[in-house]
């Protein structure tokens, strides 16, 4: 039995805790690890403690004391029931063990927190949301807010009560924030990391793949949703890494549409976007074709537009240029193209001429959340960035959506499109769904 990850030797993680320790100037940092699941879902650890150290074990505890850099990892007690029916999993007494494959200095007892905790007279804490499985912190601030207007709930956090028990259990301590430094260190990832988004990022683009290829007038958006879920577990991740999207004909409008419960119809395109959680690591993509198996005129008009403008921007991206200067490049490009296109209706090339002007084309930094902390776009693009290129339009009068999404890492000469052998040129995107598709084989 494998109680502990793979993916990353211990000196990685000390090495991340190292950059921790030089944040915190001498004082110490506690993080929480998840809670025990409630029915038979399978534990995920929260990302910013596996980050630390790689443990998946709920209720644990990390401290980071500053003074010395010794880390102290707070384990629960060996269940001997639990252990029985389930398995073992390591808790406080396997110290010889956990530091061996995590790198922590010791081992204690979660029991034994407070006793570390009592002098600290600086203490950083996590104030974010933490993030689990198929979690980004943007839509769990939602549920946080709307847990908190429900005049029938008001419950506050996790993360928040956590924060409450060390105000009262630890008075002398000045309580500070610890995302900020986790979230800038998320920003880069290593080569390790790049490999198990590399991996989730082949593992969607097969799914999406086998989608095109069984895509036909009467399937159902969900059986799309089947066909990537056997690409992913079969092939060893865990699950999704987050909800899927797989949006036909007026859906896709609702650009995080996710009930996937309507049936393809003839003429409509069809949206996805999903990929899987390999190894606490996700990947993006995004892509629109014909349910019939070809783009009408229309559609080769504004998607073919779209498919433009992703291309010139995918060139562009390069270690030491700021995001917002690749952005007006490719804008720069994609504005004399707009005066040769042929737009068939005018409210089109006014659509066009706003997704160019629209800042977000390349759009959220991807890693273990498909939504991942830490903000690339203040300063130069660095090697080990990773994040999603997604230009998107919109005609309102029309309700159309259209995009087209990849996954790239900024590497030293220039970039690495992750989903890249997925195809966006139309008559590629045609040609795949020509061929036999799982569902029609059954």
């Amino acid at each position: 039995m494998n109680l502990f990850q793979t993916h990353f030797p211990p000196a990685e993680f000390a090495a991340r805790r190292a950059s921790v320790f030089d944040a915190l100037g001498g004082a110490a940092a506690v993080v929480q690890g998840g809670p025990e699941v409630r029915g038979f879902e399978v534990f995920r650890q929260t990302n910013e403690f596996y980050y630390l150290c790689g443990v998946e074990v709920p209720h644990s505890y990390l401290l980071l004391d500053g003074r010395d850099r010794r880390t102290t990892l707070f384990l629960p007690e060996r269940d001997p029931s639990q252990s029985a029916s389930e398995g073992e999993s390591l808790a406080d007494r396997d110290e010889t063990t956990v530091c061996a494959t995590t790198g922590v200095d010791s081992v204690c007892r979660v029991g034994a927190l407070l006793t570390h905790l009592k002098d600290a007279r600086t203490l950083y804490v996590p104030h974010s949301p933490a993030e689990g499985r198929a979690m980004c912190r943007d839509t769990l601030r939602h549920a946080n807010r709307t847990a908190a207007a429900d005049p029938w709930d008001s419950s506050t956090s996790r993360e928040g009560r956590f924060l409450d028990l060390l105000r009262t259990r630890v008075p002398g301590a000045e309580i500070c924030d610890l995302s900020p430094a986790l979230d800038a260190l998320r920003v880069l990832k290593s080569p390790a990391e790049v490999a198990l988004i590399r991996r989730a990022s082949e593992l969607c683009g097969r799914a999406v793949l086998a989608a095109m290829r069984a895509t036909k007038p009467g399937v159902w958006e969900y059986q799309l949703g089947a066909l990537a879920s056997y690409q992913y577990e079969s092939s060893g991740a865990q699950g999704e890494g987050y909800r899927a999207i797989i949006a036909g004909g007026e859906n896709a409008w609702n650009a995080h549409y996710f009930r996937n419960g309507c049936v393809l119809n003839d003429g409509d395109l069809v949206l996805m976007d999903h990929a899987p959680d390999c190894g606490y690591y996700t990947s993006d993509i995004g892509r629109m074709w014909p349910v019939n198996g070809t783009y009408s005129p229309l559609q080769c008009e504004l998607y073919g537009f779209v498919v433009e403008y992703h291309k010139a921007l995918l060139k562009r991206i390069r270690p030491g240029a700021m995001a917002a200067q690749v952005h007006a490049e490719a804008a720069e490009e994609m504005t004399a193209v707009v005066e040769r296109w042929s737009f068939s209706k005018p409210l089109y090339e006014a659509a066009a001429r706003r997704m160019l002007e629209f800042q977000g084309p390349l759009s959220h930094s991807v890693g273990m959340a498909v939504h991942d902390v830490g903000d690339y776009k203040p300063g130069p693009l660095e090697p080990g960035m990773v994040f999603a290129i997604d230009p998107q339009m919109w005609v309102p009068e029309e309700k159309l959506y259209l995009r087209c999404e990849d996954t790239v890492v900024v590497t030293g000469g220039g970039s690495e499109n992750l989903t890249g052998f997925v195809p966006v040129e139309l008559d590629a995107v045609e040609a795949v769904m020509r061929e036999d598709g799982m569902l029609q084989a059954r």
